[in-house]
């Protein structure tokens, strides 16, 4: 077999991001700060001798050097794991893919060049002011993202700009205690996770800076919102093409099409919402509860047809 490399580590977050390191069979690469390693990542974040790459006929795998700040595989702080295409591995704050490449394209890229390369773009990012942790969530998608980050326990404002604006996630520790979109409050901060969950475009920068005070912390776990939250978006979007499109104007017919006596609490609190506000975007955002349990009751209410699009 030849030693020219199946794989390499994309940089797809952090002061490196864009990079590339190659990895050759039966070869072990070191990470860490000290100058003299086959990979230097110089950041407050990364040990000196951080982690170790070892690269077989067979398999590639990673092991933590007692780093002060741990190594993580898919959000799982390990001591050894295999790595395999796809995988998704963070030390300090730097977010690194593993990825297939051609073999003959990649043929002549030494070490030494991924080396200058990885250091020339850090030197772009620092000149640029760039953020030490940012990157597009095509590349990580946002639960995977908010996973490492709790595991890690960062601290800071996740930043996420979207098609529909921007999203912030606040965390402390890992912990995530507060969200909004476009810094609309009256939208729960659970109900903004879940929308933000959605995206699958955007750019994200994690930012550091002091805590928000809030009226109210969420106290859901990182694990348990993520659960929920591609939950709920699973059957919003199966409920979403019997909705009508967000901007769409709502209305209560004349006269009414049945006793209001005869619907829930919560279908009485849509019924008002569409008096209130005609337009289907604005009975979500108003809905003191899930965007799922508004759709749910909305669509109840049309099927019954106290509810019409005019």
């Amino acid at each position: 077999m030849s030693d020219r490399p199946q794989f390499a580590l994309r940089f797809i977050s952090g002061k490196y991001q864009g990079g590339e390191f190659p990895l050759r069979k039966d070869r072990e690469i070191i990470i860490g700060r000290s100058s003299d390693l086959d990979m230097v990542l110089v950041e407050d974040m990364v040990s000196r001798r951080h982690a170790k790459i070892a690269t077989t006929a067979t398999e590639v795998t990673i092991s933590d050097m007692g780093s002060t700040n741990g190594t993580f595989v898919n959000g799982e702080k390990i001591s050894t794991s295999p790595i395999r295409e796809g995988d998704r591995i963070l030390v300090g704050t730097s977010i690194i893919k593993m990825v297939a490449v051609d073999p003959a394209a990649n043929a002549h890229q030494s070490e030494a060049e991924a080396r200058r390369r990885l250091e020339a773009g850090a030197n772009r990012q620092n000149s640029g002011g760039g953020r030490p942790m940012s990157g597009v969530i095509e590349e990580i998608p946002l639960p995977d993202l908010l996973q490492l980050l709790s595991t890690s326990r960062k601290s800071g404002v996740l930043s996420i700009s979207g098609v529909v604006g921007v999203g912030r996630i606040y965390l402390r520790n890992g912990a995530i205690y507060f969200a909004a979109i476009n810094d609309d409050f009256n939208v729960s901060p659970q109900k903004a996770i879940y929308r933000m969950l959605s995206w699958e475009t955007g750019q994200f920068e994690l930012e550091p800076g002091g805590e928000m005070n809030v009226m109210e912390e969420i106290q859901e776990s990182v694990e348990g919102l993520l659960m929920e939250g591609v939950r709920q978006i699973d059957e919003f979007r199966h409920l979403q093409r019997q909705l009508p499109a967000p901007h769409s104007a709502l209305a209560v017919p004349t006269p009414v099409a049945g006793k209001l006596r005869d619907l829930s609490k919560d279908e009485l609190d849509i019924f008002q919402l569409v008096l209130d506000h005609g337009q289907l975007q604005a009975i979500l955002d108003n809905y003191w509860g899930s965007d799922l349990a508004a759709a749910k009751n909305l669509l109840e209410l049309m099927k019954r047809e106290f509810v019409v699009v005019p």
